[in-house]
Order: structure tokens, then sequence, then C-alpha cells
């Protein structure tokens, strides 16, 4: 509920060695206890990634504190109403991106910022590669022109597809995502595999809709909270994809309210209200969760990407 208050909207990551995380997890949670937080924070041996609104005064303490033990952070940070999360969680993970190998961090692409990143998209040729190392459902409702989507099932299989990417001539790499952490692992991969011209998006899509636009750029930017999608940059933009049922253009996913589906389909309101939230006429029989003219994708449990 609205209530006058202001939230900012952080999205930020950290790599360096954390010894101990499951202390550093109890240190975040008992910051948390007494302040208005919501969001994801995932730490490991690796370092901090996290998403997360808060109190506008409670975000600014929260930054400062952070950047007290673990130095200068780049924060992106957005302005809501509301919160945009249901919940505080911070939990260890094993990995802050799953690749299941280790990779040497000394080694990550040199990062472009905003405005470089642009003029290099402007005067791009054919020796280069623009990869977006976002999963496909990212991929579908907004990226770079002429940015490529690896294909893959997951991008554990990305060490395969620099095997291949070898044997095509593409000397120059640029990479993107959505807050910049992906490209760290997966640019010191391909650097590790012999790549030497890989160039990476400093703060991801996110940091470049703050400082250039959607200069470039198609389509919205998909985000993992209760916004869906969101504009790159503060001029709207028209849908490049398309509703699941009936191909009118949209870009607003939802989870299929059959619980033992719950896959993740792009459908527009009226749409969703014929189908009663489901994917398809079959999903209409059997488990379903109840039909919410409102439904808030991204909490349910199931087949949830992340």
């Amino acid at each position: 509920m609205m209530d006058g208050s202001m939230y900012s909207i952080l999205a930020y990551y950290h790599i360096g060695t954390i010894e101990n995380p499951g202390e550093e997890v109890a240190r975040h949670k008992e910051f948390f206890k007494t302040r208005d937080f919501r969001g994801r924070i995932y730490i490991s041996e690796q370092g901090i990634n996290g998403q997360a609104s808060g109190l506008t005064t409670d975000a600014s303490v929260y930054q400062e504190w952070l950047e007290e033990r673990f130095g200068t952070i780049s924060f992106k940070v957005s302005l809501s109403q509301e919160h945009v999360f249901e919940k505080m969680t911070v939990k260890y993970r094993k990995q802050l991106v799953a690749l299941d190998r280790e990779v040497d961090l000394s080694l990550r692409g040199e990062s472009l910022s905003a405005e470089q990143w642009k003029e290099m998209l402007e005067r791009r040729g054919e020796e280069t590669v623009v990869l977006d190392v976002r999963n496909d459902y990212e991929w579908k409702v907004g990226h770079f022109e002429g940015a490529e989507l690896p294909q893959m099932e997951t991008f554990r299989e990305f060490p395969a597809y620099v095997q291949a990417l070898k044997e095509r001539n593409k000397s120059v790499v640029m990479m993107y995502c959505t807050g910049g952490i992906r490209c760290e692992f997966y640019s010191a991969l391909l650097k590790e595999e012999g790549f030497e011209q890989v160039y990476q998006l400093d703060g991801g899509v996110i940091g470049y809709g703050l400082q250039e636009g959607a200069a470039h750029w198609r389509g919205k930017l998909f985000v993992f909270d209760d916004r869906l999608v969101i504009p790159v940059g503060d001029s709207p933009a028209l849908p490049i994809a398309s509703c699941h049922h009936c191909n009118e253009p949209h870009d607003v996913y939802y989870n299929c309210a059959n619980m033992d589906c719950n896959d993740l389909f792009i459908c527009c309101v009226p749409c969703l209200h014929d189908f009663q939230g489901c994917c398809c006429s079959s999903c209409q029989q059997g488990r379903l969760r109840p039909y919410q003219e409102n439904p808030k994708p991204f909490r349910k449990k199931g087949k949830i990407p992340r």
C-alpha cells in the first residue's frame, strides 16, 4: 500500500573474497531487522549480489554501511512509491553466477561506460559480436539492436558456446547483462579461452538506461520484481514481443495459474482474464491458483526463473 513514502530500488554487486559468507548473511539479517527493506541478496565466497527496495533513508544507510566494509560499490538506484519485492531474503549461494567451473576473475573483460558502449555499437564492424548473456525470456522483451542471444538451454552450457564462437572469426566481443555481474564471470571465461578483445557494459542495461536512455535499445527491460518489465531510459517503448494467446503486441510475463504447469508466458490483460491466468485451455483444468485481476508473477513456487 502506498503511504506517500519513497523507496529506493537498489541493484548492485561486489566481487571480492568473503572468507565467511555465513557470518555476512547473519550480519545482513541483523541489519535489516529494524529497517524497511525487501529484496533478494545472495552472498558467497565470491562476493555479494543484491536487488532490493528500501525506504530511501534506510537505503542510504545501507549503502554507506556496505561501502564502509567493502569499499566503493556501484549502486544503480531508481525510485518507487512502493516496495517492488514481497519480502526480504538474504541467503548463501555457492555460485553468484552459474557456470559450474572456476574462472580467473583477474582476466575480466574491459569495462565500457554507457557512453563508450554506445559509441562502440555505432562503429562496430563484421568482426564484432554483441552478446546478450541473459536468459531467452529476458531477451525476448528487449535487447540491443543486433545483439545475439546464445542458443542454449542454460548458461551452464556457455563454455561449449564459447568453443563454437571461436570458429566464427569474431575477434571482438561486446557483452551485456541486466546489472553487470554475469559479464564479470563470462568475460573472464572468454579471456581464458583466448579471446583478446572482450568488452563488457559497466553497470549493465540498468546503468546504461540511467545514463544514455534507450539509444540502440529495442523494447523494455525484464526485471525480477513486481515491476515485471521497465522502460530503458525515460521514454516508453512499444512491445517487441506478443501475447501467447492472441499475438497482439505485449511484454508482461505471468506464471500459468495451473500449479502443475506454472510455465512462464506473455499475456495481455483480456486474454489473461479469458483463460483465467492459464497458458492454454487444457491448463484450466486441475489444481489452479485463484485468479486475480492483477496477479504478481514470480511469487509462486515452481518454475520461476532466476
